[in-house]
């Protein structure tokens, strides 16, 4: 079966990578779940697991994550990110031989910036869902039925720059979203627009890093800007 999103694992290893080649050490990288299932009904949306290719695709994310610094995995709530992220931590338990701790889920991960899920729903199945995020993003939908778009990516950025903070030495926070909460950091953040620069791959990351005691975000499309 053809899958709906290109997979960017590879474009996000190498983001990493290369950020730890130039002698970055702090580095949280937020990333969308790996393949998934998608509903006949919008209302099953929540509920929707990962193919056996996205498993895979997880899987090899985590042997391809370098031993060092090891990952510090958190994850949405819904049960597609909390599987990404369990099998992330498995792909690198096999390639390592190094156990890592377990994932902690996070209300920040999920999509927090829904206020009125009934109406965003009807919103979207009417409009499609590129509309509606463009809509979202030029403060077209109410903030009872949508968060600001600029404080959701406020709020993101917080707290992915918290996670730098609070991490030990040798230690990468790997964060599992979604790709309705990577938009508005591409968006705002990186000035990024989904409609020149495309969906939001499985395994696109978007990465969080500290350097001389400044903090910058970047993706594989874009020079790092400053938080």
């Amino acid at each position: 079966m053809k899958l709906k999103h290109e997979v960017r694992s590879r474009q996000t290893i190498d983001t990493i990578t290369a950020l730890l080649e130039n002698g970055i050490q702090k580095i949280s990288v937020i990333i969308r779940h790996s393949d998934r299932f998608y509903p006949k009904e919008a209302r099953m949306e929540p509920f929707m697991g990962l193919t056996d290719e996205g498993k895979n695709f997880a899987l090899e994310l985590g042997r391809a994550l370098p031993e060092q610094p090891a990952p510090k995995l958190f994850s949405s709530t819904f049960g597609r990110c909390i599987e990404t992220a369990y099998l992330i931590d498995k792909g690198y338990t096999q390639q390592h031989k190094t156990p890592v701790s377990h994932n902690t889920t996070s209300e920040h991960l999920a999509p927090f910036y829904i206020k009125d899920i009934e109406k965003a729903i009807h919103m979207v199945e009417a409009q499609g869902s590129q509309c509606f995020i463009r809509n979202w993003f030029d403060n077209n939908i109410d903030d009872t039925i949508m968060e600001s778009p600029e404080k959701t990516s406020a709020i993101l950025s917080q707290y992915m720059t918290d996670r730098l903070k609070q991490l030990n030495g040798n230690e990468i926070a790997v964060c599992v979203s979604h790709d309705w909460n990577i938009f508005p950091l591409k968006e705002f953040k990186l000035k990024l627009p989904h409609e020149t620069k495309g969906d939001v791959g499985y395994l696109d990351g978007v990465i969080f890093y500290e350097d001389c005691g400044r903090y910058f975000v970047t993706s594989f499309q874009s020079d790092p800007q400053p938080v």
